[in-house]
This record gives C-alpha cells, structure tokens and sequence, in this order.
C-alpha cells in the first residue's frame, strides 16, 4: 500500500511531473515565443502597409479637392474684372458664370461700403436689395486678403460654403458665390476608396461635408472620435486606429486641405485589415499543440529512467535520517546518480565514526552550561542590586562579594576615582582587610596598573607579580601573600569612574572569558556608581530649582503688574483709533461729491453739519455735455461708448478738482459741477468760467482723436450765475449734496445751445469776468421754461496767461 502511495506522488508530484512539465513547458514556450515574434512582425508590415495606401489615398483626394476649389476660385475671379464696370455686365457674367459652373448656386455683389447692390441665382435676378453687410467676415476678410473662404454650413442637409473675391480698383466691392459642396462625394466613389474600406471630409468642426457609399451620412458630427479630434487639432499628429462611426476599431489615415481647414480620413476596420493574421495565429495554434504532444511523449520515456535510482537514494537518506548507519544504497547506473550514491555510503560510515566522539562533546558542553547558568544568576542578582538601590554602600558590597564569589579569586578591591584630586580611593573590598593603611587606600594617577586601565579602557592582567615593576599596588598585594593581579577600568562616555582589581594567591595567566567576565561586574558598578552621582546631582539641583522658583514668582507678580498698565494703554489706543475711524469715514463720504481738498476741509472743521445744512446762497453752475452721444451711443458697440466716457469723465473730473469745484452730478455724458458751494470763494464765477476754458482746451484733442476712430462727437459748455437752495438730498443710505433753482435750468438751456466746442454764458457771469476773457454777443435766446429772451455770451479765451485761482489752503483761511 505504501509502495503504491510513493508510486502515485513520484508520478503527481515527484520529480516525474516536474521533468515531463519542463520539457513540455520549454518547447511551448520556443514555439509560443517564435509563433509571438512572427505576428508581430507580420502585424507590424500588415498594419504599416495598409495604413501606408490609405494615407496615399487621402493625400490624393485631398489634392484633387484643393483643386477643385482652386479652379472655383479662378472662375469666379473672372467676373470680378474691372472690364466688367455696370451693373449690366456683371449680371451677364453673373448668369453665365451659373451656367458654366453647376456648383455655384447664387452669386450676388457687394459695393465698396459692404451693401448688396446685385444678387443672381438659376431663378431670379435681385438689384439694390441694398441688404448692410459690412461687418460680415465675408466682406471684411475679403477686403482684407482679396479672397476669403467662409466656413461650411448645411441647407437642408446639405453642405454649402461661400467663396468671396475682391473686384479690381479700389473700394470696387466684392463678389460672394455660395457653393453646393455636394461634388465632393465625387472624389469618394468606391472605385477610389476600394471595397473594404470607407472615406469621408469633415470640416474643422468634424461635420462630415462629403462621403463614401459605405461612410457615414453628411452633416454628421464626428468630432468626439479620436481620430477626428486629432485629424481637426492644429499641430496635432494623426492617428492611425480609432473607432468609427458605429464604434467599430478602425486604421484610419487623414490628410487636410490647407486652404480650407478640411479634413479627409480613409478608414478601414480592423477586423477585415487583419484577417491575415488571425489566420496565421491558427496556425501557430495548431503547431504548438503537436509539439505539445511530442514533448509530453519523449518526456515520459527519459523521466521514467531517472525515477528509479531517485527513489533508491531518497529510501537511503530516510533510513539514515532514522539513525540506521549501517544502511548502504545499491544504484548502478554508471553515472552522477551511482556517485551520489556512493557518497551517501560514505557518509554514513563518517557520521558512524563520530556519534561517539558527540556524546563526549555533549557531556563538557553541559559543565560548561551549568557554569554559565550560575554566572548569569549570580550578574542577576547583581543587576537587582544596582536597580534597588542608588545607596552605593548597599550595592558595591554585593558586587565585590559576587565577582569574588564567580571568580574564584582570594580578593575583589573596588577603586573610586576623585577627578579634582586626580586620584584613585578604595571605596570597597572582600577577602582583604579594608580598614588597614597602607599605600593601596589612596593611590595618585600616574605611573601605575590602574591609571594605565583607565587611560587605555581595556582589562590589564599580570601573571605573576614578582617580575611586576614597582608601584604601590604592587607592593601592597606581593606583602598580602598575592601573585597575581587582573585590573579591570570602571569607565563610560563621560569619563573614568575607578577600577575593578581582582587578586589571586597563586600566580598564572586569567582565562579570556574570566577577563570577559569582570568587565560585565565592571559595567554594573559603572551603572551603581553613575546612579549615585546623579541622584546627587539631582538633589543639588532641586534645591537649586526651589529658589529659582521663588525669584519666577515675583517676577510673575511684577509681570501682572505691567501687564495691567498695557490693558489701560491698549484702551486708550483704542478710543483713539475709533475716533480716527469716524473721521476718515467722514471724509470718505464727503469726496464721493467734493474735491478732495473740500472734503478734508469738511471734515477737519468743528462745526462740518453747518457747511452742508439747507441755506440759499449765489452760485455758479456750470453744465457741459457732448455733442451727437446719443447717436453715437445707438451706433457704436456699448464697449465702445463706455471707453470714450472714461476718457471723457478722466480728463473733466481733473479739471474739477483742480479748481475745486463741487460735482453735483452726472448722467452719461451730461455733468454739472457747482461753485461757492458748499464752501465759499469770493471768485468762484472766475473759477467756473477758467475751468471751463481749460476744459475745452482739453477735450478739443480729445473729440480730434475720437474722430479718427470713426466718432463725431463735440464738446459744449452752459454757465449761468443766480441764487440756489443748497443742501442734502436722499435718504440715510444715500445722501447727495445738491442746488435747486432756476439758475441750473438755465445753465442747462444753456448748454443745450452751445455748439461743439462753444462756451456759452448768461450776461451776468460775462459781467463778472468781463476784465480777463475774449468774448463776442450772441443773438437773444429762446429758452424751454424762460418766459423773455435770455442774452447770452460766448467765452471765446482767458487773457491771463497764468491761472487766476485761488488755491485751496488760500480758500481755507478766508473760511
């Protein structure tokens, strides 16, 4: 039963499986990976090859349709001549150039302002449709480049573009001609694509514009495929597989058409393109199964022969494994396996031979276990010692008596090392009188056995004692009867704490592991005698801590103390900083309406409700406003109208500070500003009628520039002089300082008269500035909401040539 158990696993699990495994496992793989490397290789030329014709394929349709557009463009340049110069003539070309080229389904001419003035189709003929197409990219990129090509869109599924071409002459219009791209397909026939594969042209959008019998349907959008997506991103390389439109794996080649953005991919599916290969992957299939079975046949037979005398060697060892040495194994096989065997008898005869000489060797490893258990029981209790107590009196009496006890030594001395002094004490003793004087209680560094351990850190042992050079130990322990002397340092890290001396009777050499020995006894008195100092110098420093302490508590209380003043400081500071707050909060509010100046004198004053109470008083209003804003604000882009405000508000809003005036309020392009008002100037129509002069003066260049963008806008200002109700208006979350009364409707009739870049005064402020302007009369003005004419002045220019304004700390002391 068993021999039918071995049988089964030599031939499952044994060495009988592992060799038929191999041998089949190693022709597998040289057939898997010579079967690999082949449709590799051939997937490799396949793959290149086929996306090799497709790229061809679509380079060449990619030329004829570029071409094609080419040849459009030429046709249709001819009816842009400059012979052809009336309406007449172009509507003949027009029609001809319809009947010549059936792609084109409708041409239509734009004049030199961008207006249709001419369209013609196969149906009807339209003159001055006068449609406004000036700012079409179909226009504008035309004008720019002489021809334009407007991207592809779909008319009732179908695609059509638009090719644009500038006439001859100058601003001689342009000629637009959509075009059916329908005649794409043409390019697309299966005779060109081939049986297997498809093709089709997207735009830089991936709508398909054009395809083959087999692709897919025009106006599709195709952008999402890799292909595609690669095909249409500028810089990118194509790729040659993705997925189709019906999510098939595909090898894909594209080519663009550079002049219009296009795209023509030939795509093939990868099924079809690599049948060749699945094929041959039959076939490597096919041969490796054969070699399968071969290599399982011729591996039977040779594992077969090698399992018996495998078996025999494997009982040999089981039965030496069991301690049958007299066990030999019989295999005659004239090769390795009959040597193996042979070594194995050998063996057997050595291990025989020393089983005895083990016993023996057992038996001395035991005394000597039994001795190293009493040793480390006896360093046990020495490590108990040391770790119960920091009393040195209690620990190195029980070290000395267990070194002396492990030993087997007549006397153990304990040396302490005194750093100050630069001696060596004896602090304790066993098998010696420790209380006799003598030369030995208290030895001096030096010259001697203990400084040379200490200095040297290893263990010194003299032998015999006799032919020892003098020193005090020497002679101390050659007068007690000793021979033989073994010196072991008590030193660490931080320095040398003594010596260990060990003294025997009888003279000879200390055995290694007694040496090794000692300085383990060493290490625990270092460890005892090193506890001890700290716990002394803990002690000191805890009394030291104490007073430390006390002198942190009345530097606490004193803290306390100062930090109770940083509190009532820090108060203080702060009361000062929210009075600073309300204050600049105040000046906030009054520069949203006041020149900055105005506003710091507000609020700096005692009594700054006062200034800005309801009263009546005589002011100066100017108004100005641009000339034509509104129309250019309904013409214009509202980017536009915005930059030229900012413009406009910068360059007035300057001024305004500048002679510190009060802005009342603006409205678009519209802005008054008030003078003596909220605070008083005694020349604040001079003031009002010099800004207005150098407010001119400066957006006179600024309507020039404006101009040349395309603008016409001009510049008028109204001034009038009368008494006004002054105060605020609003509400809490929104107060305004304003004037009310008829002096700023006539300040604004006024304006509204003035024409661009006129200033136009009422007679009484040209009274009060009659001494320094140029001015002429104008006629008696009718103005909305007066009853009598209003006599009025222009302001033509200041005669001073320095400004007579009063600066603001001037202002500020009058006040």
């Amino acid at each position: 039963m068993a021999g039918a158990k071995d049988k089964t696993w030599v031939l499952r699990e044994g060495l009988f499986a592992k060799y038929v495994v191999s041998l089949v496992g190693l022709v597998v793989f040289v057939l898997a990976v010579n079967g690999a490397m082949e449709t590799w290789i051939s997937y490799r030329a396949t793959r290149t090859q086929l996306t090799d014709g497709l790229e061809d394929k679509a380079q060449a349709v990619a030329r004829r349709m570029e071409q094609s557009i080419s040849e459009l463009e030429r046709q249709i340049s001819w009816v842009t001549a400059a012979s052809q110069d009336t309406l007449e003539k172009r509507r003949t070309g027009y029609a001809q150039l319809l009947h010549q080229v059936a792609v084109v389904t409708q041409l239509y001419q734009l004049n030199g302002e961008g207006r249709e003035v001419l369209r013609v189709s196969r149906q009807s003929t339209t003159t001055g449709g006068n449609a406004d197409l000036s700012r079409d990219m179909r226009f504008t990129d035309t004008v720019a480049r002489g021809v334009s090509y407007s991207p592809a869109s779909f008319a009732d599924g179908r695609p059509m573009m638009s090719i644009s071409v500038a006439h001859s002459g100058f601003n001689a219009g342009v000629t637009v001609a959509e075009v059916d791209l329908g005649f794409l397909s043409e390019y697309l026939s299966d005779n060109q694509v081939g049986k297997a594969a498809f093709a089709y042209v997207v735009d830089a959008h991936g709508r398909v514009l054009a395809t083959s019998s087999k692709g897919p349907e025009v106006g599709t959008d195709l952008s999402k495929l890799p292909q595609v997506a690669a095909a249409i991103a500028p810089g990118r390389e194509s790729d040659t597989s993705g997925t189709d439109f019906n999510g098939r794996a595909v090898l894909t080649a594209a080519s663009t058409v550079p002049k219009l953005g296009w795209s023509v991919l030939f795509e093939q599916p990868t099924t079809q393109a690599l049948m060749p290969i699945r094929d041959q992957l039959v076939r490597i299939a096919l041969l490796i199964g054969m070699g399968l079975l071969v290599a399982i046949l011729a591996g039977t037979l040779l594992a077969r022969r090698m399992i018996i005398p495998i078996t025999a060697l494997r009982d040999g060892a089981h039965k030496l494994g069991e301690g049958d040495f007299s066990h030999r194994i019989d295999v005659h096989t004239s090769d390795e396996l009959e040597d193996l065997a042979g070594q194995f008898n050998r063996m057997a005869g050595q291990l025989q031979e020393t089983y005895t000489d083990l016993e023996t060797k057992v038996e001395a490893r035991t005394r000597d276990l039994a001795q190293s258990i009493n040793e480390l029981k006896v360093l046990e209790e020495v490590g108990r010692a040391v770790s119960s107590s920091l009393d040195l009196n209690a620990v190195l009496p029980t070290i000395a008596a267990r070194a002396l006890e492990i030993s087997h030594a007549d006397a153990v001395l304990i040396y302490g090392y005194e750093a100050e002094a630069r001696r060596f004490n004896l602090v304790e003793a066993d098998g010696i009188d420790k209380s006799a004087t003598g030369d030995h209680v208290s030895i001096d560094e030096g010259e001697n056995i203990l400084s040379n351990a200490a200095a040297s850190c290893e263990p010194i042992a003299i032998a015999d004692l006799a032919h020892a050079a003098e020193q005090p130990l020497r002679d101390v322990a050659v007068a007690a009867g000793f021979h033989s002397v073994l010196v072991v340092p008590l030193v660490d890290q931080q320095g040398t704490l003594g010596a260990l001396v060990v003294l025997r009777r009888s003279s000879g050499e200390f055995e290694g592991s007694l040496t090794g020995l000692m300085r383990t006894f060493a290490n625990q008195a270092v460890l005892a005698m090193r506890n001890a100092r700290l716990f002394t110098e803990v002690d000191h420093k805890s009394h030291a801590l104490e007073t430390a302490n006390e002198t942190v508590r009345a530097q606490a209380d004193k803290l306390r103390e100062q930090t109770e003043q940083l509190k009532n400081w820090n108060k203080s500071l702060e009361e000062r900083v929210a009075t600073q707050l309300d204050e600049i909060e105040r000046i906030r509010k009054l520069e949203r309406f006041l020149a900055p100046q105005v506003a710091q004198l507000i609020a700096s004053s005692d009594s700054p409700e006062g200034l800005l109470t309801s009263q009546r008083r005589e002011v100066t209003v100017v108004f100005c406003d641009l000339r034509g804003f509104t129309a250019f604000t309904e013409a214009t882009e509202p980017e536009e109208a915005m930059n030229v405000l900012r413009e406009y508000h910068a360059a007035l809003g300057k001024l305004i500070f500048k002679y510190e005036g009060t802005l009342d309020k603006y409205a678009g392009d519209g802005v008054m500003i008030l003078f003596n008002a909220p605070i008083q100037f005694e020349d604040h129509t001079a003031r009002a009628v010099k800004m207005a002069v150098e407010m001119r003066d400066t957006i006179g260049p600024l309507t020039e520039r404006w101009r040349n963008r395309g603008h016409s806008l001009g510049f008028g200002i109204g001034i009038a002089l009368g008494y006004a109700t002054l105060g605020q208006v609003g509400f809490e979350q929104r107060l305004e300082y304003a004037a009310i009364g008829s002096v700023t409707n006539l300040a604004s009739r006024l304006c509204a008269e003035a024409k661009p870049n006129q200033i136009v005064v009422s007679r009484r402020v040209y009274g009060m500035v009659e001494q320094w302007v140029e001015a002429r009369a104008l006629d008696d003005l009718q103005l909305k909401g007066f009853n009598h004419p209003v006599l009025a002045m222009e302001i033509l220019s200041w005669r001073e040539e320095v400004a007579n304004v009063v600066d603001a700390s001037a202002a500020r002391r009058r006040m």
